[in-house]
């Protein structure tokens, strides 16, 4: 057979599957643990031209979409703004800020080989193109969140830039929506894009699971998760440190505050005696 070619794109936070799936006919609920697989018939209604027999569109709930076979820009972009009817944040404009490209070939090897542009094996197996489109998503999910914990250390590298210059005031507000970005970036890593489950084929075949775990420790995955989560508990620590400063520095303001009536009462007080 000839290589298949696969094109990940990272192009949102969260996907409903189901939205899709209603509207394609699909009578089948789905979870975030399994991606929808359109091919066929259905992803030639979507596009609007006559599709090859190996080439599909996986959609991932963690907000990936990776095309199998699909090397014309136009047929990536037509099928974008499909879903995008459905999720008005996906990204159509520049798909490929996170992005990967991939292959499968298949040849006279001992074993299968992999480097950064494709994997060779033996001889085709069906869940060969399902596996290699889970591990390719998560990689450019992960990319994309990355890039997103990157921007809250930029915010916080501001705000430290302010306690520095002596502004220790840091309002509830700014507080919380820092927070907040911190337990989406987080919720999106963990929830979504399931770094530590596996698909459900992996657990009954063992070829499956070995091409998944190979696949998996080579693009890093589970490093790169491990990584994400110890910034995010460093976050955590610089948020509680902001937090308890902002709130001493409020509370010696209500301190000092109370002692000023104090003072004023006292005054009255004298004021009146000595009338």
């Amino acid at each position: 057979m000839d290589a298949m070619s696969f094109k990940a794109f990272a192009v949102a936070n969260e996907i409903d599957l189901n939205k899709i799936a209603n509207d394609c006919g699909i009578p089948k609920k789905y979870t975030w643990e399994e991606p929808l697989i359109l091919q066929d018939d259905i992803l030639k209604s979507i596009l609007g031209k006559e599709v090859a027999g190996l080439q599909k569109v996986l959609v991932f709930s963690f907000g990936s979409v990776v095309f199998i076979n699909h090397q014309r820009q136009e047929e990536i972009t037509t099928f974008l703004n499909y879903i995008h009817s459905f999720e008005s944040d996906i990204e159509v404009r520049h798909p490929e800020r996170y992005s990967d490209d991939y292959s499968l070939h298949i040849g006279e090897t001992p074993g299968i080989e992999m480097t950064d542009e494709y994997v060779m094996a033996p001889q085709f197996e069906i869940f060969y193109p399902e596996l290699i489109s889970v591990v390719i998503a998560k990689s450019v999910a992960l990319e994309k969140t990355e890039e997103q914990l990157g921007r809250i250390l930029d915010k916080l590298e501001t705000m430290i830039d302010r306690l520095e210059k002596g502004k220790l005031r840091i309002s509830d507000k700014e507080l919380a929506r820092t927070t907040a970005r911190i337990v989406r970036h987080e919720y999106n890593t963990i929830a979504y894009i399931m770094i530590l489950d596996k698909p459900d084929i992996t657990w009954t075949n063992s070829n499956a699971g070995e091409l998944y775990d190979r696949m998996s420790d080579f693009f890093e995955l589970n490093d790169r998760y491990a990584i994400l989560k110890n910034k995010t508990e460093i976050l955590y620590n610089m948020m509680e440190g902001f937090s308890t400063i902002s709130h001493s520095i409020r509370g010696l303001f209500v301190e000092w505050v109370i002692v000023a009536l104090i003072v004023a009462e006292v005054i009255l007080m004298l004021v009146e005696i000595f009338r």
